[in-house]
């Protein structure tokens, strides 16, 4: 048995029997300063003291385990890391101050969990009122809502479509002599001849495994060096050169639009005004009226959009999602990325359609069964509780970031839109689109979701809705149980 410190513990259990150190010590048969010295962790907790502490006072010698004080470091680490009580920290715990919390005062440790569980459902249950209630999340919990639900709603309410940026960014295509699939060269060019900025791909500052360890760019002011990782590639690096462009010469109206916003706190306010930035890079690589009627031509085909503008598949989709201009709308989608576990890293809307802020996705999406099947667009044919049906794209896309050894991040992109727009879409070949049978009934995820014989329910919505009969395998409506009882 190696050294086991546990000092805490038995100190805990005496007091729990009411016992002194000496009337402990002499049922143990051991000395009351060999016994202090074992609370004080001084000593650690032999077989033979720890074999006596069950016989004498009937405990389980798994009380005194390893396993259990490994658990709640691990959920303290997680809690005081990244979970709602960490937002409250004026500075950040050592995985030291964790240890000792977890060894001497384990009850609470046990507190601090059970008190971010019940902030995280109090959370949950404001989350599923705002949705129902349709209002923003602030409103109803009386609380300003985080800098990044600021700048998400604040695109949200644009309907993902930002008109001042757009325009520009298809006026200097255009002076600029820039060619669909062909900007790199025209973008880097610009910056020389203008602002004397030198691009180069080097990847040093950018880790061992290229920008999985740091930024996609690094742009030095005083030497006039835009750096790109060498792994990017050419429409990423287009996408980037466009991006520090949209700094040096759209900073005053991407200043001004985001001073519009009226955003509460200044971090809300450079989030947006990287968010605008990044929307100023796309506009400028794929230039709304040539990239509308490729993608109207070509029946909003991605690959072949990809190709025709030298651009990946989730740059594609992120850019169709944003094509809201009044005299000449695209489709209006809705595009998420997800991971395997289910976070949802981009959400985009040009329409009315809400993505859950409660307790993940639906599993009987397709996005999620994009993952096995690597390299194939599926498709799918999605109804919600409210009736409406959707029409969903979903592609698995993986980034190698380095050499051997480095893993790959995987992601699945989702493009919807609803399904009086299908007909104008290539993937709505072959699919049944007049048959009311023929839909998928998916939700925006269990604890918003109402429906009561869903085979893939994980748990009931937050704030009522559906019960649990014991006399039944499945969730059941809190009116049938209850008309059930009355019977």
């Amino acid at each position: 048995m190696k050294k086991t410190f546990m000092g805490p513990r038995l100190r805990r259990l005496r007091e729990e029997r009411g016992l002194t150190q000496v009337a402990l010590a002499r049922t143990l048969e051991i000395s009351p300063s060999y016994l202090n010295q074992i609370e004080q962790n001084q000593r650690p907790l032999t077989v033979q003291v720890l074999l006596k502490i069950s016989t004498a006072l009937g405990v389980d010698v798994q009380r005194f385990s390893d396993d259990d004080e490994a658990r709640l470091i691990a959920d303290l680490r997680e809690v005081l890391g990244g979970g709602s009580l960490s937002a409250t920290l004026d500075e950040p715990i050592s995985l030291g101050d964790i240890r000792e919390l977890a060894a001497g005062l384990p009850a609470i440790g046990r507190a601090l969990l059970a008190l971010d569980r019940r902030c995280r459902e109090a959370e949950e249950r404001v989350d599923a009122l705002a949705l129902r209630l349709g209002e923003d999340r602030g409103m109803v919990a009386g609380a300003p809502p985080m800098p990044y639900e600021e700048v998400r709603d604040f695109f949200y309410a644009r309907h993902n479509h930002v008109a001042e940026l757009d325009d520009l960014a298809e006026r200097l295509f255009d002076a600029w002599s820039l060619q669909p699939g062909e900007v790199a060269a025209g973008l880097a060019a610009r910056l020389a001849r203008v602002h004397g900025v030198r691009v180069v791909r080097d990847d040093s500052g950018f880790g061992e495994a290229g920008f999985e360890d740091g930024p996609l760019r690094v742009f030095d002011p005083a030497g006039r060096v835009l750096s790109l990782s060498p792994l990017l590639e050419p429409g990423q690096q287009a996408f980037q050169m466009a991006t520090q462009l949209a700094f040096l010469e759209a900073g005053e109206d991407i200043d001004r639009v985001a001073a519009g916003a009226a955003f509460r706190s200044e971090e809300a306010r450079v989030l947006a005004r990287i968010g605008l930035a990044n929307y100023f890079a796309g506009a400028l690589v794929l230039p709304y009226g040539r990239f509308l009627a490729a993608a109207e031509q070509l029946r909003y085909d991605i690959d072949r959009l990809g190709r025709r503008f030298g651009v990946g598949f989730e740059t594609v989709c992120h850019r169709l999602s944003t094509l809201q201009r009044p005299d000449a709308r695209g489709v209006p989608f809705f595009f998420v990325r997800v991971d395997r576990a289910g976070n949802i890293s981009k959400r985009q809307s040009a329409t009315d359609f809400h993505f859950s802020r409660v307790g993940g996705t639906c599993p009987l999406w397709n996005v999620y069964e994009a993952f096995a099947r690597p390299g194939h667009i599926l498709t799918q044919l999605a109804a919600m509780p409210d009736g409406r049906t959707y029409l969903w794209i979903a592609r698995c896309v993986s980034h190698s970031r380095g050499g051997y050894g480095v893993p790959e991040k995987s992601f699945a992109i989702g493009l919807g839109c609803d399904l009086r727009h299908a007909p104008r879409l290539v993937y709505a070949k072959g699919l049944k689109l007049d048959d009311p049978e023929a839909p998928t009934p998916i939700g925006a995820g269990c604890k918003v979701c109402e429906r009561p014989s869903c085979p893939q329910r994980a748990f009931p919505p937050v704030g009522g809705g559906l019960a649990i009969d014991e006399n039944r395998s499945r969730f059941e409506p809190y009116a049938a149980v209850v008309r059930g009882a009355a019977r």
